[in-house]
């Protein structure tokens, strides 16, 4: 079998149908005892140029070892989605397991933004936001006339 890095870019307006698309491709590339090695979901980005008028899409990746009889029935399929605005499939030497950088930066930016809230030893103490303030000496309490 054959490693291979899958990467495709889903219409915008179907970034919803991603699950179920990755499900029926990783389906079809494992019908035959292929494996998936790794899968990232990268989310919707821009697109570095339009691409029939949409300026963004939703990316995938899937690194794989299979068959090249069904990458090349997935990439059939890919053709006749028209949700699939582009893809790519490139063979591999061995299985990438390991995280892109990509995916460790979006998975750092998920961490950073947990909705708000930080942690109680993130939060600054009282003495670190502000010194506190020295008592008013009676010579800056006069008022000058």
């Amino acid at each position: 079998m054959t490693h291979y890095e899958i990467l495709f870019i889903v219409h915008p307006d179907q970034s919803d149908q991603v699950p179920p698309l990755v499900e029926k491709y990783k389906g079809m590339l494992t019908q035959n005892g292929g494996t998936v090695h790794r899968e990232e979901d990268w989310g919707r980005r821009k697109l570095a140029y339009p691409i029939n008028k949409v300026h963004k899409g939703h990316y995938v990746l899937l690194n794989v070892e299979c068959d090249t009889a069904e990458v090349d029935e997935m990439a059939e399929a890919f053709r006749f989605n028209d949700a699939i605005l582009r893809h790519m499939v490139v063979r591999k030497d061995r299985a990438e397991t390991e995280s892109t950088p990509i995916y460790k930066s979006l998975k750092e930016k998920d961490k950073g933004s947990g909705g708000g809230e930080r942690g109680q030893s993130e939060r600054p103490q009282p003495s670190e936001e502000q010194p506190e303030a020295e008592p008013e000496s009676p010579e800056s309490a006069e008022v000058s006339e």
